[in-house]
């Protein structure tokens, strides 16, 4: 099911598919827009540390032992929100861990894909194709258009009936316009290269190359003495500034050719600052190599070469 904006994907989506009498247990850092989904839903909503599955199961045992709140009925449905990697920390999530626990005491799957569709994985379907599952072992899929596939919009994959009801009930997909046809095209051209229909290996390749341009650019800033966040092969590569003034950090790279999105509070903790890199297929060797030898200039310009020991953590 396609919606026209990301962001009303989840937030418009959710409050359908979750309401009274079902609880939502989120990943303490998911993206704002799963956070005003939720909230909008009327569901009670549980908060598990940031890829903790130890916390995660302790939070699922204790709720389903408790029941509602008040009347200590059992819960209609408990859903786990996570996802697919984590657009600030570039990490994957637990997948095998996730569907291991959400099979165990019958809960609900819902992965935002916005970050891993498109670009992970062997044939660049995601999450479930980087640790080989099934995707049908995943309830509901979320996506948006806005990343890989350089349009706008999104979507949520699930059974059928599933997706009916959501066709039936969810206002951001009833009351918003359409997507353009000139974007749908993009969207449509880009699946059929990333699936190799267009007849070219240009698909195969791009996936290659991103592979290959995350690891370098990673091990590139690691070794410059930089805290870099995330997981091997992640093409989200954050940079920890830690204090807000540091978000200067973005107006050297730039006075030196070099666009750099820094991020801040309240996207991230308030002493948590950071440089986000996305990796691109379309980088070349040079661009990267260019780019790195600029950020570690600015980097030692602004005495934010940390080094990778310093040790952080969420609640």
């Amino acid at each position: 099911m396609v919606f026209s904006m990301g962001f009303g994907t989840n937030s418009t989506g959710l409050p359908v598919l979750a309401r009274n009498g079902t609880l939502i247990i989120s990943d303490s850092i998911n993206h704002a827009s799963i956070i005003v989904g939720s909230r909008a839903s009327g569901a009670k909503i549980a908060i598990f540390k940031h890829d903790s599955m130890d916390d995660l199961e302790k939070l699922i045992r204790k709720s389903i032992i408790e029941g509602q709140p008040r009347t200590h009925r059992p819960w209609k449905s408990i859903i786990i929100i996570v996802e697919g990697i984590y657009s600030m920390e570039g990490e994957f999530c637990n997948l095998p861990k996730l569907i291991e626990l959400k099979k165990k005491y019958k809960c609900y799957l819902y992965v935002d894909e916005a970050h891993s569709i498109g670009c992970i994985g062997r044939t660049g379907r995601g999450v479930c194709e980087h640790f080989n599952i099934d995707t049908k072992e995943v309830d509901l899929m979320m996506g948006t258009f806005t990343k890989s596939f350089g349009s706008v919009g999104g979507y949520i994959a699930g059974d059928k009936h599933v997706i009916q009801y959501l066709r039936s009930n969810s206002e951001g997909y009833l009351t918003s316009m359409s997507i353009p046809p000139a974007a749908c095209q993009q969207i449509i051209s880009a699946l059929r290269i990333i699936n190799g229909k267009d007849g070219t290996n240009i698909g195969r390749e791009k996936l290659r190359s991103i592979h290959e341009n995350s690891l370098y650019f990673r091990k590139a800033l690691i070794d410059a003495g930089l805290h870099v966040l995330g997981d091997e092969g992640s093409p989200v590569i954050p940079v920890l500034l830690y204090m807000p003034s540091k978000i200067l950090f973005c107006d050297q790279t730039r006075i030196r050719g070099l666009a750099v999105v820094t991020v801040g509070f309240p996207a991230t903790p308030l002493l948590l600052g950071r440089a986000r890199f996305c990796l691109s297929a379309s980088h070349t060797r040079e661009d990267l190599e260019d780019a790195v030898q600029k950020i570690i200039e600015v980097s030692k310009l602004l005495d934010v070469d940390y080094g990778r020991d310093t040790n952080h953590s969420y609640q």
